[in-house]
């Protein structure tokens, strides 16, 4: 019987952890035969040459390095005009039936339409989500539209994509592949984590990831400045990981870099924890605190509280445990978040984005899935 080819393209640390047990389950069907591209921050220094960890895990069958070193709009319109002629390439080398995608990101779009022009089924994960202050938006609608098969981590989202045209049989709600991950991993103890990060957790400490909002005209440098003084003033030990390779995502981490360096004991920066590192950060943390998806997403599941800032994620489906917070609030939203009213509040939750089953549901939709280029527009009556 002939394996049906699936090819992953990722291209950031946070992605490849959210596709990683989507990934081992491709690779122990006896059905499906799992092909691997690492594109641009993967293969950078910069973002602490990630390709590595994926190599630990799994075989890579093509390297893209297609990530221009000036952080600019144009470096990163750039960068995806290169990952598309050189993901061609990846393309006609392996043959594949099926592009698996996830999320939004600008290497992402461009497999997107490499595939798409090539003829090539695509499968998305986390489509007909909403995170209206960066450009993810808009490129995660586009990808939607250019694949076949939806995997979709909530019942609101399955209904957006359908609604975006969709057939309601190629639109599965499969929860949050990032989910599985929790119950997959056997989480690190403290002293653990501290030996590997060679660092100590504070009486109270907060894990902080925060990226760029792209479609944001503030001074990325002041809104810097004044989280930083927030921070300061809430005493709390933190643990801050890199932002990614979007435009800004450099001043960011440079910003980092200096203020840890005001206070080494209670501050740490680390460019990748890893999946098992980050999960378990974030199940011995007090509070999380940044913009990134995974304080959305992961946070529920561990019952942390989380202050979620400024706009990159307004729109998402979020938990009783998030507190949305605009950057001159977010003194205030951290003594909210670590009230002993807030953090009973956060006991017993259930995660909105599934109970940890995804990657079975995908990959058992990519082997039993009719494969296709030809879609049709619904119209919702």
């Amino acid at each position: 019987m002939t394996k049906r080819k699936i090819c992953v393209v990722t291209g950031t640390r946070a992605e490849y952890g959210l596709f990683h047990p989507v990934l081992q389950k491709i690779q122990e069907s006896s059905k499906l035969k799992l092909q691997i591209v690492a594109t641009s921050a993967h293969l950078s220094s910069e973002f602490g040459l990630t390709y590595k960890e994926i190599e630990r895990d799994f075989f890579i069958d093509d390297k893209i390095d297609n990530l221009f070193s000036v952080e600019t709009k144009t470096s990163i319109a750039k960068s995806t005009g290169l990952a598309t002629m050189l993901l061609a390439d990846s393309f006609e080398k392996l043959n594949p039936d099926i592009v698996l995608l996830l999320g939004d990101r600008f290497e992402t779009h461009a497999a997107a339409t490499s595939a798409l022009l090539m003829n090539i089924p695509i499968a998305h994960i986390h489509g007909g989500e909403i995170t209206e202050g960066a450009v993810d938006e808009q490129i995660r609608h586009s990808i939607t539209k250019m694949s076949f098969l939806h995997f979709c981590s909530t019942e609101v989202y399955r209904r957006r994509v359908i609604q975006m045209g969709e057939e309601s049989e190629r639109v599965i709600n499969s929860g949050a592949p990032g989910i599985d991950n929790i119950l997959t991993h056997k989480l690190l103890s403290i002293t653990e984590l501290e030996s590997q990060i060679d660092w100590k957790f504070s009486d109270r400490t907060a894990l902080f990831t925060f990226h760029p909002e792209t479609l944001s005209m503030n001074d990325l440098k002041v809104d810097l400045n004044n989280i930083f003084k927030s921070l300061e003033e809430s005493s709390l030990g933190i643990l801050f990981t890199y932002s990614n390779a979007d435009s800004g995502g450099r001043i960011i981490n440079k910003k980092l870099e200096a203020f840890c360096k005001n206070d080494s004991k209670k501050y740490k920066v680390v460019k990748n924890l890893g999946v098992l590192k980050y999960l378990s950060a974030m199940s011995h943390v007090d509070l999380i605190i940044g913009n990134s998806s995974s304080g959305i997403i992961e946070s529920a599941s561990f019952e942390k509280p989380v202050v979620n800032i400024g706009d990159r994620q307004s729109g998402r489906l979020k938990g009783v445990n998030v507190i949305d917070s605009k950057i001159k609030d977010l003194s205030k939203s951290i003594k909210l978040a670590l009230s002993k009213k807030f953090i009973h509040k956060c006991k017993g939750i259930q995660n909105i984005y599934g109970s940890g089953k995804a990657s079975i549901r995908i990959v058992n939709e990519l082997i039993n899935q009719p494969l296709s280029v030809k879609k049709f527009f619904i119209d919702i009556k």
